[in-house]
Parts: C-alpha cells; sequence; structure tokens
C-alpha cells in the first residue's frame, strides 16, 4: 500500500465516536503519528447519566434513550469505575494536543450534553472545534440522508471538513 501516513484521519458514531477520540489520546500520550483530524459523531463521551440530555431522554427517546445507555454501560463496562476512565470520561480528560475535531450533534439525543461539553473542553484545551448541532434530529440520523435532510446537511460537514484538513 501507498498510504499517505499524514493523511490520516479518524471518524466515528456514537460508541465509534468515543473511541476514535480515545485513539487520538493514545496516539498522542504513545508519542505516535497523531491523526491530523477527528469526526465525532454524537461521541459517547462521558458516563454521567444526570446530564440535562441524559434526564431529557428518561421517557424514552428512539432509537436511544437512558434506559438503553444503561444497558450497554453494563454490558460494556467492567465495573462503574471503568466509566472514569479518561478513554471514556472523555469530558473529563485531558484534551490538549488533541487533532483539530468536528462534532456532529443529535438534539433529541441522551448524548447531547456530553458532545457539547467534550466541544467546549476540547476548544478550552486549545483544539480547533467545528461544533454542529442538528435541531429536530434523534441519535442515529447521520446515516439517513435520503430522508433526513439534516443528516445530508451534516454528512457534507463532515467531509468538507475532512477533505480541508487532508488536503
Amino acid at each position: 500500500m501507498k498510504g499517505d501516513p499524514n493523511r490520516v484521519a479518524v471518524v466515528g458514531e456514537s460508541a465509534g465516536g468515543g473511541l476514535a477520540c480515545a485513539v487520538s489520546m493514545m496516539a498522542r500520550d504513545k508519542k505516535v503519528a497523531l491523526p491530523k483530524y477527528q469526526v465525532l459523531v454524537y461521541p459517547i463521551a462521558g458516563y454521567d447519566q444526570n446530564t440535562p440530555s441524559y434526564q431529557a431522554s428518561a421517557a424514552g427517546f428512539l432509537p436511544l434513550d437512558k434506559a438503553g445507555m444503561g444497558w450497554f454501560f453494563k454490558n460494556y463496562l467492567r465495573t462503574p469505575a471503568d466509566g472514569k476512565d479518561p478513554r471514556i470520561n472523555l469530558v473529563a480528560a485531558n484534551l490538549k494536543g488533541l487533532p483539530a475535531t468536528t462534532i456532529i450533534g443529535a438534539d433529541y439525543d441522551p448524548l447531547k450534553s456530553e458532545g457539547k461539553t467534550l466541544a467546549d473542553n476540547l476548544g478550552k484545551a486549545g483544539v480547533k472545534v467545528n461544533y454542529q448541532l442538528y435541531d429536530g434530529t434523534t441519535h442515529e440520523f447521520f446515516g439517513m440522508a435520503a430522508v433526513v435532510p439534516q443528516a445530508k446537511a451534516a454528512q457534507t460537514v463532515a467531509t468538507d471538513d475532512l477533505k480541508a484538513a487532508l488536503k
């Protein structure tokens, strides 16, 4: 393969968004080549299920709600203490030195608050951030461009930002 190591980005949606950011943190900490850019689509960025968006989703916003996230955490983490690991609890992590980032947020999503907090904290750490919240959307909207106009707009933002970062 003739890939260019100077043109690598990480992109992830939901749990994958949190994992993408964790990969960037691990690269930084191990002092290996850092991705040039990261796109985090409604990332799982915290373990606190008492945020405003978790409270708003307690009644059951489909396709994801507070109870669903509780199930995921219960089955993903070995113990609740693992939720404090900075690779899970990104909103409390050291974010200095991470690559420029686009964060896509969904309006009716238990992850909305932590996505915005992550964007704010990245900015405070000196990371260039493009945060976009799409009104009227739910978790998983990003892949529905054929039927959800906001998904097409979000995909355009993500691809435009990636193209600009990798040229």
